[in-house]
């Protein structure tokens, strides 16, 4: 056996590393995979490695951020939505198994009253060890996933309240004022968890953007919820840590980098190396001489994966969803790892009489046994239901795509100050597509009679670190150096070389009072192009926003690139999963609102009518410090032009400079095969007739020929 740390951790990464390649051969999941791993170099098995303290550890770190990731990719939208439905699914998946468990343990097993509720409080109890399956399909947003995850919360709640309940009886000090104790310690634990804790986040996401300053507050905010609720409360530390993800939920975007380093760190050496304990903890021996303890193995698994087998499809049947659906959710529910693991050592710990445990050895036996089995069944079927709702994801995405035309998607990112590359690479990630995974296009134009060393340098450095930005988010991002003595030239050049749909620049500086709002290059990119030109200033970090204002002009559905700029601000919306509120006239809102909700139904939007386009300084007492004001304007000649937009920049300097900005000029190209393709139906546009005095004009001239 090997009793060197270095060597320790040396074959668990050798575990890792080959585990999955040797079982994807097998069309094994990569979750059973590294538990029969851990069985195999177990004290159990070939005795290779000794279950030590660093398993027990990480193990608990593994389960952490299983909670956690649960809780921060979650669609709050959809859990608003379906936490009804979780609720329901939660009391029917912890009474179903719990009656299978107790019957099972009571009448099959025979054995005593507290033991038979024990293994009752076991059965109705689960962990999400599966769900890392999920988000490698991308289905976490489905819904038979959110109600699965709102059900494990409910069912491991009611469990360990039953357990502590009966373990107060036992110990003699269950009376009253345990239980108020007890409530008053949750109710304040909540109200620090929701209340108290998104303040301090906030305040200190606002001020330090040092990416390992940021992954290292978030682990300690993980750790620090565990910790209060083990300690504080008495709750199994897996709630802290799951609750922990819901508060941090929309501090953390999915495109985030921040995102990326905790999903790789918990997917590369955490969630394995709790799998792999487990498995190292089963002994698989008395299978091969004791009939009895085949007989409780049996007996248990039978009756653990019948009881939520039979408890998700009553509740898919109740809620009237699909096959796969129904799957995913008994897949979900089916383990039982961290939660049996807690109980299991209450129930070593208590007596049903002097020198007589709880629980014996044959009895931990079995649940261990129960528990490897259990994963591996939820590993299997999590694995098939989540291959297909994406199979079905993918079709429905696939008749999206032939109804309506495909995005032309290329965003164009000119930078050429370091400051502002953070905010404008951040914008575009969070507008792009990631469906389409089309890279961005980053570009630092020189001045050509200034090809010094320094500024070349300078360039260089921008482009570095826009890609390492990039690369830190897992987007593609191509960079290019241009010599131009014309910025505004170079950029429209570059535009029609790279084929590109869009611009996105970030706010010009004012260096002299005589500079203009928007600056000398955003005004002759606006001036010179008619495709979409977005201008960004954020005045704090884009994860602390927590709403969208925007201002729609009149007949702005008239305009080509009205449904391009709707996405790119749902797309921002729904990855700071904050609400959008549109201001705009009821003729726009009629064609807006079907939109979002056929095209953006997680995005919680809502409509002001505005009609006083003249009066946009109107809007200031809506705006506030942590928003962001999107306003979307027009060019001169434009449907949805009119004379107050020459008047948009000084009234944007003078009321909302202050503010964190969005100004969207849309696409107003004409329509040619290959130039614009919109996100969806395309709108309505004025043709001659439609006018009046162009229909007279025409008939005259008609008549005068």
């Amino acid at each position: 056996m090997i009793t060197d740390s270095t060597w320790t951790f040396f074959v668990v990464l050798c575990i890792i590393l080959f585990a999955p390649i040797v079982f994807n051969r097998l069309r094994i999941p990569n979750l059973v995979g590294m538990i029969l791993a851990g069985v195999l170099v177990g004290e159990h098995g070939a005795n290779v490695l000794h279950h030590d303290a660093s398993f027990e550890l990480f193990g608990k770190i593994g389960i952490y951020f299983i909670m956690f990731l649960a809780g921060l990719e979650m669609d709050l939208q959809n859990l608003k939505q379906n936490r009804v439905n979780g609720a329901i699914f939660g009391v029917i998946t912890t009474l179903v198994p719990f009656l299978f468990g107790f019957v099972s343990g009571y009448y099959l097993l025979h054995y005593s009253l507290p033991t038979s509720l024990l293994l009752a409080c076991i059965f109705a109890s689960h962990t999400l060890v599966s769900y890392t399956i999920v988000g490698r399909y991308g289905v976490t947003h489905d819904t038979s996933v959110t109600i699965s995850v709102v059900a494990t919360m409910v069912a491991l709640l009611s469990a360990l309240l039953f357990l502590a309940a009966m373990a107060g009886v036992l110990n003699g000090s269950g009376d009253v004022g345990f239980w108020l104790i007890f409530a008053g310690k949750i109710a304040a634990f909540i109200t620090f968890m929701f209340f108290v804790l998104p303040r301090v986040i906030r305040f200190f996401f606002r001020r330090v953007t040092e990416p390992i300053m940021q992954f290292t507050f978030t682990l300690a905010v993980v750790f620090l919820s565990a910790a209060l609720a083990k300690e504080f409360c008495g709750l199994d530390a897996i709630f802290g840590a799951f609750l922990s993800g819901l508060v941090l939920n929309r501090f953390i975007p999915a495109t985030s980098p921040l995102m990326k380093r905790l999903e790789f760190m918990a997917g590369a050496l955490f969630i394995p190396y709790f799998l792999i304990g487990v498995g190292m903890m089963v002994n698989v021996r008395p299978l091969f001489h004791e009939t009895q303890a085949v007989v409780v193995v049996v007996i248990m698994v039978v009756a653990g994966t019948l009881s939520k087998l039979l408890a998700a499809m009553v509740t898919r049947q109740i809620l009237r969803f699909s096959a796969a659906q129904g799957l995913m959710m008994f897949g979900l529910t089916e383990a039982h790892a961290a939660g049996a693991l807690a109980m299991v050592l209450v129930g070593t710990q208590l007596e049903v009489q002097p020198g007589v445990p709880l629980m014996t050895g044959e009895i931990l036996d079995g649940v261990v046994l129960t528990i490897l089995l259990s994963c591996i069944i939820s590993g299997v079927v999590t694995d098939q239901a989540a291959k297909a709702l994406k199979l079905l994801k993918d079709r429905t995405q696939a008749v999206r795509r032939d109804s309506t035309p495909l995005d032309d998607e290329k965003i164009l990112i000119p930078i050429n100050e370091p400051g502002t590359i953070n905010t404008i690479l951040r914008t575009a990630i969070m507008m792009r597509n990631p469906q389409l995974n089309r890279g961005l296009i980053c570009m630092n134009i020189i001045n050509d009679s200034d090809l010094s060393q320094q500024t070349r340098g300078h360039a260089e450095e921008c482009l570095r670190q826009a890609a390492s930005l990039a690369a830190a988010a897992d987007v593609p991002l191509q960079t290019q150096t241009r010599l131009a003595v014309n910025f505004v030239t170079a950029t429209i050049h570059a535009m029609h070389e790279n084929d590109a749909s869009e611009i996105l620049i970030g706010l010009h500086r004012k260096r002299h009072t005589s500079d203009s709002f928007l600056g000398s290059y955003a005004q002759g990119l606006i001036d010179s192009m008619q495709r979409q030109i977005s201008i960004v200033q954020l005045r704090i970090p884009a994860n602390t926003i927590r709403k969208i204002v925007v201002a729609v002009p009149p007949k702005a559905q008239y305009e080509l690139g009205y449904y391009r700029w709707i996405n790119r601000v749902a797309r921002i919306a729904e990855d700071l999963t904050c609400m959008v509120e549109f201001y705009t006239t009821e003729d726009t809102s009629h064609t807006l609102m079907p939109y979002m909700k056929q095209r953006h139904p997680s995005v919680v939007a809502e409509y002001e009518a505005f009609d006083a386009w003249t009066d946009l300084p109107s809007l200031r007492h809506e705006v506030h410090a942590d928003h962001l004001f999107v306003i979307v304007t027009a060019r001169p000649g434009s449907i949805s032009w009119s004379k107050s937009m020459n008047q948009l920049p000084q009234q944007i300097e003078k009321h909302f400079a202050e503010v964190s900005l969005l100004i969207i000029y849309p696409d107003q190209q004409e329509e040619t095969p290959g130039s614009y393709l919109s996100n969806g139906p395309a709108p309505r546009r004025l043709a001659p007739a439609d006018n009046p005095i162009t229909r007279w004009l025409s008939r005259w001239i008609l008549k005068s020929v």
